[in-house]
């Protein structure tokens, strides 16, 4: 697989990475432990460089990619976050010093590792200068536990702010066909300050594979069941759009997953998408989004698409987008 420079950090990433959130968090039952590493080891094996984690995941999930990748530590990039109390999204933020190096050191020890690639801020803490918890992180790279810095959701104020007292070299926020608004101020923020771009749910979490329509029924503990942009009328409505890339997908001989996922590559060249699944077919589908390539017609016709489709539904509810730094 083509790898991408993020920034001007010199991190490199696979072009596809894997998202590991939904293998214990936020889509239902959890992945058997097993069966997660097979499959983090079997996106290596394709070509896949980039495996993001948590302590918001849950303790298991981090212990799981740690352990899955130990037999190719070297040849890979964990991402993982620190931001809310006790590691509980639940319970609110805390992005304080002390908490940030309480983290470092849980998470070291759950991913068996020596040090964190990209270690990012989960979520602005608004009760926390960003001068200090870029400071803290500073001093984690300069003791060598952490080699590269990150924010995740973050608004161009905090952005700059923290850029000013240590370099970022990621932010990762939603970004897809579905959810376009870094677009308006973020992107172009990124690319003045050579910052690499991380979107996460690039597939509309789930809804631009063209698998889910008005009928589709989520598990218990799946949080599509309480976002606006799954209510029932939003997604009838939200199903003309991906009808209408799976147009372009079959010219392509690619599925809607593909196209979407090309579709970000094709944005800036240091854009590196980490979708999330817990099925192999699935890993193999979407590490096949790298290899299209979208003509200048082909985007020209899927910008076409997206002005006439304008997406229904908030992507979160009210209290989640109270945590987005905007």
């Amino acid at each position: 697989m083509q790898k991408r420079k993020l920034g001007n950090s010199g991190l490199e990433v696979s072009a596809i990475g894997l998202g590991c959130m939904g293998l214990t968090f936020g889509y239902g039952p959890a992945t058997d432990k097993t069966e997660a590493i097979k499959l983090i080891r079997a996106a290596y094996e394709q070509g896949v460089t980039h495996f993001d984690t948590a302590e918001a995941y849950g303790q298991v999930n981090e212990e799981m990619v740690g352990e899955a990748v130990a037999p190719f530590r070297d040849q890979v990039v964990i991402a993982t976050k620190f931001g809310f109390k006790d590691g509980n999204a639940a319970a609110g933020l805390d992005s304080h010093p002390e908490r940030i190096r309480i983290v470092v050191e849980q998470s070291l020890r759950r991913l068996k590792t020596d040090y964190i690639d990209l270690f990012y801020q989960h979520r602005v803490d608004p009760n926390v200068p960003m001068e200090d918890v870029a400071g803290a992180v500073r001093d984690l790279i300069k003791a060598g536990k952490v080699k590269y810095f990150g924010m995740s959701e973050a608004g161009v104020k905090a952005i700059r702010t923290a850029h000013a007292v240590q370099p970022l070299s990621a932010l990762q926020s939603e970004y897809s066909m579905f959810t376009r608004e870094p677009e308006i101020e973020i992107i172009p923020t990124l690319e003045e300050l050579g910052i690499g771009f991380i979107p996460f749910s690039p597939l509309g979490k789930g809804f631009l594979t063209g698998k889910i329509d008005g009928s589709t029924t989520f598990a218990a503990g799946d949080i599509r069941n309480n976002l606006p942009r799954f209510a029932d009328d939003a997604r009838e409505a939200n199903h003309n759009l991906v009808t209408l890339i799976g147009e372009v997908a079959k010219r392509k001989q690619a599925t809607p997953a593909q196209v979407a996922l090309a579709w970000l590559l094709a944005q800036k060249l240091w854009i590196a998408p980490i979708p999330g699944t817990t099925k192999l077919h699935r890993l193999e589908e979407n590490i096949g989004g790298a290899t299209i390539e979208l003509t200048a017609a082909d985007l020209s016709e899927i910008a076409d698409v997206l002005a006439k489709v304008p997406v229904q539904g908030e992507r979160y509810n009210t209290q989640m987008m109270k945590t987005i730094n905007r």
